[in-house]
């Protein structure tokens, strides 16, 4: 994967990790949506630490003793920090007020709630906590953070040493970390993951990482929870077989707000909000992808 600025746009190369070919249309909308979901987590990051938290609406689950200290020092893509600030993640207790409050409500997934509320209440009443940081993850106000991807140009490159000097280390699928820590670093701050990206292997888990479930369809939300609760997995529907055992504990778990994924997707990829019926060859990848986000009317 590529990421390239020209102009103004965001323009997204992507290639197979195995064989350095070109991905398929599926297989690229997934990839892409997470990717571009992690480096505006980023940005969110960069807006809470930054700055006040004047516009931001803390979930009523948070736990005040945690509150995040602002950082005055100005980020230097400051100019890019043109959302208000707000939680990532999702808390039980309050994601329907903070749907309507961001416009979720409007949006089936995976830029909203409508019509997954349920699926969203099921999966959101197995996890302990909603929480950004953990309380000993506090005492640096000022946190960097670094987006790490898993394309093969990091072999060889003995990064491993600078990446793990940042604060925050955001990670993608089952990236691997084990038995590459040379080129990639030990530590993962967070995880972003889908049913189908997640690691099944135990050796696998930092219990110091936060996983971070981006939910593209309702499946996804109900396989968390089938999971959660020992039920019987359904690999119906998935793209390809999901992962049958979890490796995170709940305390660990957290899901994405779809806003996140909405606004990768309109303000940084400048996805078309409705797809014009004479243009349909023009946005083919679009309308596969969203079948396979939406695989039943």
């Amino acid at each position: 994967m590529r990421l390239e600025l020209c102009r103004g746009k965001v323009h997204i190369k992507m290639f197979c990790a195995t064989n350095s070919a070109p991905c398929g249309p599926a297989m690229r909308g997934y990839l892409v949506a997470i990717f571009l979901s992690a480096v505006f987590l980023y940005y969110v990051l960069h807006c809470i630490l930054w700055g006040t938290n004047a516009y931001w609406v803390p979930p009523v689950e948070m736990k005040r003793r945690n509150k995040i200290q602002p950082c005055l020092s100005k980020p230097a893509f400051a100019s890019l920090l043109r959302f208000h600030q707000f939680h990532p993640f999702l808390c039980a207790a309050d994601f329907k007020k903070i749907a309507s409050l961001y416009g979720g409500d409007k949006f089936d997934l995976p830029y909203g709630i409508r019509t997954s509320a349920e699926y969203f209440r099921l999966a959101l009443s197995k996890l302990q906590s909603c929480d950004l940081f953990d309380e000993s993850d506090n005492s640096v106000p000022c946190k960097k953070c670094v987006v790490v991807g898993n394309g093969g140009v990091l072999k060889n490159k003995t990064l491993g040493e600078k990446i793990d000097s940042y604060d925050v280390i955001i990670r993608m699928n089952n990236g691997p970390v084990l038995g590459h820590e040379e080129e990639v670093g030990r530590r993962t701050t967070f995880r972003l993951f889908y049913p189908e990206s997640v690691f099944s292997d135990p050796n696998h888990n930092d219990p110091n990482t936060t996983a971070i479930l981006t939910a593209f369809k309702p499946l996804d939300l109900k396989w968390l929870w089938e999971l959660l609760t020992g039920g019987k997995i359904n690999t119906n529907g998935f793209w390809k077989k999901p992962a049958l055992n979890l490796i995170y504990r709940p305390y660990q778990i957290r899901i994405l707000d779809p806003f996140i994924i909405r606004m990768a997707a309109y303000e940084l990829l400048h996805f078309p909000k409705v797809f014009p019926k004479n243009q349909e060859a023009k946005f083919s990848m679009f309308y596969k992808i969203r079948r396979q986000w939406h695989p039943f009317p």
